[in-house]
């Protein structure tokens, strides 16, 4: 049965490409988003575009709306480190006006974009939900912080959530993908290399207790990351916080992510071997049983080779438009 949704932050790389699933399952979707870091030209042609902040949602919010699918967040791990009164303001206060603004509203279904970072170092890979939240930065910490304020909310008021926590996302989906400015994200900075906009990749540590030495993280498709957010707005129950996972369950090294860049595009791609980055675990890698269990959620494009394919399509495509 088709619904009405409000997607905020639906301007950015994940928000864009689940609108736009919404849109192809016969929704009817607001994109609400201020694009301090999102594009107008991410956001679904088929969607409607409403430029203004969470804060002020409840200008816009009514109960016409069936759920709100809520992904406006600051999300650089370094910066939140430097300016973390930006992502407490935002992160949290603004998701706090947010929730207010769907209980005035009689909106009682929330999916949330959460983080694997809530966990920090982990004692145990493949990471479960049971795992301790321990986050070493402020941004996990910020989005700690919205998972427990969504749990009181349910309590207290009836709200059915379900927040999923991401790993590494990567890959495009049609004309959506990637646009991060600056980039931080290992896929899209490789594939920079293969275009010839950056030098080299710098591979922060190669001394790791990891099979070839570098960082070991989980890359899961933004498509099958949109495939969940459906699922769970099906699986929110009234007065019910659901918290899963989402990752493919393995890892693949940073080496392995850029010998795989270089077999895709065909270009040789120097590495720079560079210091540790404070705070990076050497593998990070989630259990996603509960997402599968509990929203029926099976990820179908797993291969690292077909994630980067997709990636490349992209940049490639935004290339061209540039020239």
């Amino acid at each position: 049965m088709s619904g009405k949704y409000l997607v905020t932050g639906g301007a950015g790389y994940v928000g864009s490409v689940v609108a736009q699933h919404l849109i192809e399952a016969g929704h009817e979707v607001v994109v609400l988003d201020n694009l301090s870091t999102g594009f107008r030209a991410g956001v679904p042609a088929d969607a409607r575009f409403i430029e203004g902040d969470i804060r002020d949602a409840a200008k816009w919010l009514d109960a016409s709306y069936d759920g709100v699918l809520h992904f406006a967040a600051f999300s650089q791990v370094g910066e939140s480190v430097t300016r973390p009164e930006k992502y407490w303001d935002n992160n949290v206060g603004g998701t706090m006006a947010l929730l207010g603004a769907m209980r005035e509203a009689g909106v009682r279904r929330l999916v949330f974009s959460s983080t694997a970072a809530t966990y920090g170092e982990p004692e145990q890979v493949p990471i479960m939900e049971t795992a301790p939240t321990r986050p070493t930065s402020p941004y996990g910490a910020s989005k700690l912080a919205v998972d427990h304020m969504i749990t009181g909310e349910a309590t207290a008021h009836g709200l059915g959530a379900v927040s999923l926590r991401y790993f590494n996302v990567a890959g495009a989906y049609g004309h959506h993908g990637e646009r991060h400015d600056p980039e931080s994200h290992l896929i899209p900075l490789v594939l920079q290399v293969a275009q010839g906009r950056r030098e080299a990749i710098s591979v922060y540590g190669d001394d790791y207790p990891t099979p070839d030495g570098t960082c070991v993280r989980d890359y899961i498709h933004v498509a099958d990351l949109a495939d969940a957010h459906l699922l769970a707005l099906k699986a929110a129950v009234p007065g019910e916080h659901l918290i899963c996972n989402l990752g493919n369950g393995e890892g693949f090294s940073v080496r392995e992510v850029v010998e795989t860049v270089r077999r895709v595009t065909g270009h040789p791609i120097p590495e720079v071997v560079a210091p540790r980055r404070g705070g990076d675990p050497a593998v990070l890698v989630a259990s996603a049983a509960a997402a599968r269990e509990k929203l029926g959620w099976n990820p179908s494009r797993a291969d690292l080779a077909g994630i980067v394919a997709d990636a490349w399509e992209f940049a490639q495509q935004r290339a061209e438009q540039a020239n």
